[in-house]
């Protein structure tokens, strides 16, 4: 992902090697001092040429021998997402015709997801959601801001699952190593007007200062994965600021869930929220029952 001020979003560090994209190498080649040009081709011999000088035009010795660096980054990676599709197509989509058309004229499914953006931390290949069974919206540290923060993709996607689609389960997931949780353990102000990371991350703050009081005996790394956790509790709070989340789960045919993947272990540790013992005395907290771990 792209990198944040101060921290980036769980990006690996850079390495010597070539870059690897969809599992293809794209091949650098001897970089020299006076020019380089790349190009890319997308299903045709005709490319878009690009040319640029590490000297000024006006400095450039016409008699100076032309060193270049090439770059093909090409359609390879979207070959593969080509065949990917064909393949989805064949074994999957015409095999199951029947559903997909179904699919077409109406979706109905029970369970909403709420998930990070993070590259590595896709829902439906971690938990095997098929098409149709979940709602999704993903943002940058899985946040759920409150009803009284105004609009956002998160919440319009809140109103139609939960007003429309009228899903049964809300599940929020979160995740090891995630830069979005850095970024806000690392703020040291509240807000930055000028960066979109700062100023949507802060929806977070209770989790962090609820960090700060009960873990600041941690380093640094732990007392992250510590909010990492912390935030979805505090997200599964904030959902239910919202006065139609809050009436089905009193209700009881919404449930509000949590869960926790580590990719480093490849573990999943999921919770639903106890709604009556988390406002008990009109004292909002996180209870939670049928925890149940998962490696």
């Amino acid at each position: 992902m792209a990198a944040l001020a101060p921290t980036s979003l769980s990006k690996h560090p850079l390495s010597s090697e070539s870059p690897t994209i969809f599992g293809s190498s794209v091949q650098i080649g001897e970089i020299q001092p006076t020019q380089f040009r790349f190009w890319t081709s997308f299903r045709s011999n005709t490319g878009v040429r690009l040319k640029a000088s590490a000297e000024p035009p006006a400095l450039t010795r016409g008699d100076k021998q032309e060193s270049i660096v090439e770059m093909e980054s090409g359609c390879d990676f979207f070959d593969k997402m080509k065949h990917r599709f064909l393949r989805f197509k064949s074994h999957k989509y015409l095999e199951n015709s029947e559903h997909y058309q179904a699919l077409s004229k109406a979706q109905a499914p029970k369970f909403m997801v709420i998930a990070c953006a993070d590259s590595r931390v896709c829902p439906s290949n971690i938990l095997g959601f098929e098409p149709g069974e979940t709602f999704t919206v993903r943002n940058v540290a899985n946040l759920v801001p409150t009803f009284e923060s105004g609009p956002s993709e998160t919440n319009a996607a809140l109103e139609f699952a939960v007003n429309t689609l009228e899903v049964e389960n809300i599940l929020i997931v979160g995740h090891s190593c995630c830069g979005g949780i850095r970024a806000l353990m690392s703020m040291q102000d509240e807000a930055d007007s000028s960066s979109f990371i700062r100023s949507w991350v802060i929806v977070g703050k209770n989790a962090k200062l609820s960090t700060k009081a009960t873990a600041s005996n941690l380093d640094f790394d732990r007392q992250c994965t510590h909010c990492e956790k912390e935030s979805i509790n505090n997200s599964l709070l904030n959902l239910l600021t919202y006065p139609w989340i809050e009436e089905r789960v009193k209700k009881g045919v919404l449930s509000l869930h949590g869960g926790y993947y580590d990719f480093v272990d490849c573990t999943f540790e999921k919770w639903t929220l106890d709604y009556k013992g988390s406002i008990k005395d009109g004292k909002n907290r996180v209870v939670v029952k049928d925890r149940s771990f998962w490696c």
